[in-house]
C-alpha cells in the first residue's frame, strides 16, 4: 500500500515537473511580453497626450456629428481618440506576441483566428459607425421637414428612419462578420416588408383623410405664396 502511494506521489510529481519545466519559461517569457507591450502602449499614449493635438480633426468631428455619435456629451477630442486607439493596438499587439511565445496549435489557432477576425470586425465597426452618423443626420433631415410641412407625428417620423437606417447598418455589419446571416436578413425583409404594407393599408383605409391633409397644404401653399424648391430641403 505504502509503495503505491509513493509510485503515484512520484509520477504526480514527475508530471508536475515535466508540466512547469516545459510552460514557466514560456510563461515567464510571455508576460515580460505583455508587460513590456503595456508600458509602451501606456508611453505611447502619454505622449500623445502631451503633443497630439488635432485641431482640424477636432473641427471635422464637430461638424460632421462624429463627436456626438462616439460621444454623446460632445466633448470628444482629436487627442483621446489618437491615443486612445493607439493604446489599444499596441495592446492588443502585445497580447497576440506574448500567446506566439508559446508556440503550440491551440495558441496559433488562435492568433490565426484574430489576425484573420481584426480587420472583419474593424470594417463592421466602421458600418454601425457610419450607419449611426447617417441614421442621425437623416433623423434629424425628417425632423426639420415634417415640421416645416407641418406632419403630425414629425417626431416618431424621425425616429422611424434614425431606427430603420441603424437596422440597416447592423445588418450590413453581420454579413460582413458571417454572423446570423440568414437571422437579419430575414428580419430586414420583414421589416421592409411590413413597413410597406403597413403604409399601403394606411393610406388605403385613411384615403379620405389623405385627400383632405393634401387639399388643406395646397390652400395653404396658395395663400402663402409660392414656395422655391429649397423650402422643402
Amino acid at each position: 500500500m505504502v509503495q503505491t502511494l509513493q509510485k503515484v506521489l512520484e509520477n504526480m510529481l514527475d508530471r508536475l515537473y515535466k508540466i512547469v519545466t516545459t510552460y514557466l519559461p514560456s510563461l515567464l517569457a510571455a508576460v515580460i511580453v505583455f508587460v513590456a507591450a503595456y508600458l509602451m502602449a501606456t508611453v505611447a499614449r502619454w505622449l500623445l497626450y502631451r503633443i497630439f493635438k488635432g485641431p482640424a480633426i477636432d473641427r471635422f468631428l464637430r461638424q460632421s456629428g462624429l463627436a456626438f455619435v462616439l460621444d454623446p456629451s460632445g466633448r470628444l477630442r482629436a487627442t483621446r481618440l489618437v491615443a486612445e486607439t493607439v493604446y489599444w493596438c499596441l495592446l492588443l499587439s502585445g497580447f497576440l506576441l506574448a500567446l506566439s511565445v508559446f508556440d503550440t496549435n491551440i495558441t496559433s489557432q488562435i492568433i490565426e483566428s484574430l489576425v484573420f477576425l481584426m480587420p472583419k470586425v474593424v470594417m463592421a465597426g466602421l458600418i454601425v459607425l457610419g450607419g449611426t452618423w447617417l441614421g442621425q443626420y437623416l433623423g434629424r433631415s425628417m425632423l426639420v421637414w415634417a415640421v416645416n410641412e407641418g406632419i403630425p407625428g414629425a417626431r416618431r417620423l424621425s425616429v422611424l428612419v434614425r431606427v430603420v437606417v441603424i437596422f440597416v447598418a447592423v445588418v450590413v455589419a453581420a454579413d460582413q462578420l458571417d454572423f446570423a446571416r440568414s437571422v437579419f436578413l430575414a428580419a430586414f425583409v420583414i421589416l421592409v416588408g411590413g413597413g410597406v404594407l403597413t403604409a399601403s393599408l394606411a393610406i388605403g383605409l385613411n384615403r379620405n383623410g389623405l385627400r383632405r391633409l393634401l387639399e388643406v397644404q395646397k390652400d395653404a401653399e396658395t395663400a402663402d405664396g409660392e414656395h422655391s424648391l429649397w423650402n422643402h430641403l
